[in-house]
């Protein structure tokens, strides 16, 4: 039996089966929060909120061609964009889940007997088919939201790298590599979550490359997988735009040339040097160099779909959050200026006092009508009281109150260093991440908006003893509640199915368990370090997550 064959008409059975589900539960018209501004800005080619999500509006714009001039439909055919996109990520999330069962089912010189074939199929269908009617992403995959497209490219890469695994002794092998490059730098004008595959991509590649792992290799691949994601995040996506701004403000402040024409030398410096670098690795035939420059080059490429962001806004749309017209508003505006900065690794507490204003704060350059001009300074507050792991520092008047009812703290007590471990464990872990991932693999107590109590949002399992000790009596329950259409009871066993094929994948292949284990958590836990969320958010955030949920599925 063709195991190709088999293996791709189960996998369109899967897409059929989500693109059915997407389309028959589909939102018939916009939904809340983001959705409203990304439908009218996909029709109109407009600029949206920071960071911006320039490729995302292209290809939704491609999808309200189908309203053929109808107005009121043109959020149902963006909507079908996503489900579209969903239910493709669904496809490769089957190849993904096939590729690492064939890997770990059959070793070098087994024969593919139907037994194994069943239960590698098996496998792919019960994963793909999982995460298909799981909450959080059957959710984002029927609205006009960025996560359905950022998921498909999510699932096209981590795919791709077993792809070029499955072939990596042929001679063309690294155009999978290349591939994936391209796809990243695509994926930057849908969203970041994209780049967070990069650390387990590359223990792929070290896996893959090396004839033993050893613990200092181990180190090496995660450290490089970071800093490339890294490079990525700050060397491209954000230095690449601010060298080209201080570029243009030396030519236009201090030569007296027009506007852009800093941009424009520092764009031809970085192709001459990317060109000069790729005829170098070819010449003295430095293939990893090669293939790191070439890459870098579609990365950017594909980065460059944020060129539609000034186009358009110099052409003063409606929508026009921000106006980056000109190199720093352009800047500040992929920066995400206009929301503030988070404390990470060492800050203020909630009731740390403002002792003074740092000095030598960022100049604030605005273009005027001849030069740059200096539109004031970036200022930060001096604290007392900083601790490690800020995870508790918001002075709103509201935040403060919430941390001190969650933590049972003191009025008169600054939080130390366990205190907010203790809040980022119990609170940002426990319940803005946790919350979520038992939504989707044990249960959903209804769909109200969850602050911290019992009785809002917050998870179940259908196994009336246990839920009784979590959530009270659970026998004769309100209409309100039991028919609530959120009201999911999945008994755990979404959840005991995925912890048996992780423990199954660790005994009988560590390597690709270890990868599947990385991106889990770099795309659950590693974003609740990074975002280090305030309490009383305005809505639920686990669409956030979903790439981990992802993961998880694959087991």
């Amino acid at each position: 039996m063709n195991y190709s064959k088999v293996n791709n008409i189960v996998g369109w059975i899967c897409f059929l089966i989500a693109t059915i589900t997407y389309v028959l539960t589909l939102e018939p018209s916009a939904s809340f929060w983001d959705c409203g501004e990304f439908i009218a800005s996909a029709f109109r080619m407009q600029v949206v909120h920071q960071p911006g999500a320039p490729l995302f509006l292209m290809i939704q714009r491609f999808f309200s061609v189908f309203a053929a001039g109808d107005l009121t439909r043109i959020a149902y055919w963006m909507n079908i964009g996503s489900a579209i996109c969903s239910a493709a990520t669904i496809l490769f999330l089957f190849w993904t889940i096939t590729a690492l069962a064939k890997k770990t089912v059959l070793k070098a010189g087994d024969e593919l007997t139907t037994g194994k074939l069943i239960s590698i199929m098996g496998a792919g269908a019960v994963g793909a088919l999982a995460y298909t009617f799981s909450d959080s992403f059957w959710f984002s995959a029927v609205e006009s939201e960025v996560y359905a497209q950022s998921s498909l490219f999510t699932a096209i890469v981590f795919w791709a790298i077993l792809k070029w695994e499955a072939h990596a002794d042929e001679p063309k092998a690294d155009r999978w590599l290349l591939f994936i490059a391209y796809i990243m730098g695509l994926s930057i004008g849908i969203h970041l979550l994209n780049l967070l595959t990069i650390p387990a991509l590359a223990f792929i590649y070290y896996f893959k490359r090396t004839g033993k792992a050893t613990t200092s290799g181990i180190i090496k691949t995660l450290v490089v997988g970071i800093l490339i994601l890294a490079v990525i995040q700050y060397g491209i996506i954000q230095y690449l735009v601010s060298f080209g701004a201080y570029f243009d403000l030396f030519f236009v402040n201090t030569l007296g040339l027009g506007f852009g024409t800093g941009v424009l030398f520092f764009a031809i410096l970085v192709i001459s040097a990317l060109v000069w670098g790729i005829r170098y690795s070819i010449k003295h035939q430095k293939k990893l160099l090669n293939l790191g420059l070439i890459s870098t080059v579609l990365i950017i490429f594909g980065y460059a779909s944020f060129s539609m962001i000034i186009i358009r806004a110099k052409a003063d749309p409606n929508l026009n959050n921000s106006a980056p017209k000109d190199a720093f508003s352009f800047l500040s505006y992929l920066n995400r200026e206009q929301y503030g900065d988070r404390p990470l690794a060492y800050g203020p507490n909630y009731n740390s006092e403002r002792t003074g204003i740092k000095e030598g704060g960022k100049t604030i350059w605005r273009k005027g009508n001849e030069k740059y001009e200096k539109a004031g300074v970036k200022t930060d507050y001096e604290y007392n009281n900083n601790t490690l792991l800020p995870r508790m520092y918001s002075d709103d008047a509201r935040h403060a109150a919430f941390y001190k009812e969650w933590m049972r703290l003191d009025d008169a007590k600054v939080p130390n260093l366990v205190d907010n471990v203790g809040f980022l464990f119990s609170y940002q872990i426990g319940y803005m991440y946790m919350r979520y991932f038992m939504w989707n693999f044990a249960g959903r107590q209804n769909d109200e908006q969850g602050q911290g109590s019992g009785h809002e949002g917050t998870w179940i399992s259908g196994i009336k003893p246990i839920d009784a000790m979590l959530r009270g009596d659970q026998t004769n329950l309100p209409p309100s509640t039991v028919d609530n259409n959120a009201y999911n009871r999945f008994f755990f066993l979404p959840l005991i199915m995925g912890i048996i094929g992780a423990l199954w994948h660790f005994k009988r292949n560590q390597k690709d368990a270890g990868v599947v284990a990385l991106l889990f958590f770099f795309t659950g836990i590693a974003i609740v370090l990074y975002l280090n969320q305030k309490p009383l958010e305005p809505r639920e955030r686990d669409y956030a997550y979903v790439g981990s949920f992802y993961a998880f599925a694959i087991w």
